[in-house]
């Protein structure tokens, strides 16, 4: 009579959950976020199949915990190379600049952050990293000067315009979209020049 191979991986090692996402992070950029299972982590970390839903009730919960890591260091990209006590326009420049490189390096995990229904929304740790990335944007939107009227809806128009441009430039440099001869080795400052100010 046959029995079934049992899977001799050992069940967790060191910390599984780094591990995890380690492998995760690696598979996202090969294979993208849609390919993306448990169990292909599993295997690529060295553990059983069944030794995620430790850490991972479901893919979601996944993808998620990939995504506070990417706000994370998203973060930490919009802060590069500035120190705190700097002045506002050096705030704003490092903080554009730092976003188009995260999603030139990353690329991968900077698709898995905006794609939609991938995470769960309501996720603390992912709202933690959203929130502080939130307050950089809101910082670097002050005192634009382009609208008029009641102070809290030209600050909400001030930080969606800013965050509208540079997330759309990213997303459209990434996608090598500016082909023209005419576009190439251009920044966000040269489009908008005074947003470095």
């Amino acid at each position: 009579m046959k029995t079934e191979a049992k899977d001799t991986k050992p069940y967790h090692h060191g910390n599984l959950r780094e591990s995890l996402l380690a492998a995760a992070r690696r598979l996202l950029e090969t294979e993208g976020h849609s390919n993306l299972s448990l169990r292909k982590c599993a295997q690529a970390a060295g553990v059983s199949a069944t030794a995620p839903q430790n850490h991972f009730a479901n893919k979601e919960a996944l993808l998620t915990a990939l995504a506070a890591q990417g706000y994370a260091e998203l973060e930490t990209y919009m802060k590069r190379g500035v120190k705190e006590t700097a002045d506002h326009g050096a705030r704003r420049q490092a903080a554009l600049l730092g976003y188009v490189a995260f999603a030139q390096e990353l690329p991968a995990l900077y698709e898995l952050m905006f794609a939609r229904d991938r995470v769960s929304s309501s996720d603390p740790d992912l709202l933690r990293h959203v929130g502080a990335c939130f307050v950089i944007l809101a910082d670097l939107s002050k005192d634009f000067g382009r609208y008029h009227g009641d102070a809290a809806k030209v600050e909400a128009k001030q930080q969606m315009f800013v965050w509208s441009l540079v997330h759309g430039y990213a997303q459209l440099l990434t996608a090598d979209r500016f082909k023209k001869d005419t576009m190439q080795g251009m920044n966000i400052f040269d489009i908008i020049p005074d947003l470095g100010t």
